[in-house]
């Protein structure tokens, strides 16, 4: 890259930051962005871990830098010892306990990273999983109220906002309450 080339990305950059676009998942959504959402045309979309209904506890905060406060990822409404599924095809990077809680964390390839917790599975690290496979249940501990699964998603060691992978879900659609008349 050219030094003028260097000069407008870097003044690009602060003027990102400026303003507040320092959330990965929202530059993820830019033009010509470096950092690019699983939903291109060539990648399916993530399978929902949790069967029933889509229930966001705590939604996805964004550092203002990498150090800053946030929330790095979604809480979903569960049940402990629900049965948590794959979400992409995968292997697992690691298990075991950090501070208080059990977790899992999936490498699916192409910088993608996954992490559950609590989750407790009998799965090992090097173990393949394929999506929609069962790796655990909803266990307790860590900050998330009992019931609830933490899912934190890293693309190239940058945490992103877990939803941009999992897809629309259903729509809702709307019956006739009445008979007509």
């Amino acid at each position: 890259m050219t030094p003028p080339g260097r000069v407008f990305l870097i003044a690009a950059l602060l003027i990102a930051l400026a303003f507040g676009a320092h959330d990965p998942a929202i530059a993820a959504l830019e033009p010509g962005s470096s950092v690019r959402p699983h939903s291109s045309e060539n990648d399916a979309a993530w399978r929902w871990p949790l069967d029933g209904p889509r229930t966001v506890t705590a939604p996805y905060r964004a550092p203002a830098h990498a150090y800053g406060a946030g929330h790095r990822g979604i809480d979903i409404a569960g049940v402990p010892g629900q049965k948590v599924r794959a979400p992409a095809d995968g292997v697992v990077a690691f298990r075991g306990t950090v501070v208080d809680r059990p977790l899992l964390t999936i490498d699916h390839g192409a910088g993608y990273v996954s992490t559950f917790e609590p989750l407790a599975s009998p799965l090992n690290p090097g173990d393949t999983v394929v999506a929609g496979d069962i790796v655990g249940v909803v266990a307790q501990g860590g900050h998330s109220v009992v019931g609830t699964l933490h899912v934190g998603v890293r693309l190239d060691r940058v945490y992103i906002n877990p939803l941009l992978l999992f897809g629309a879900p259903a729509r809702a659609v709307l019956l006739p309450c009445c008979d007509g008349s």
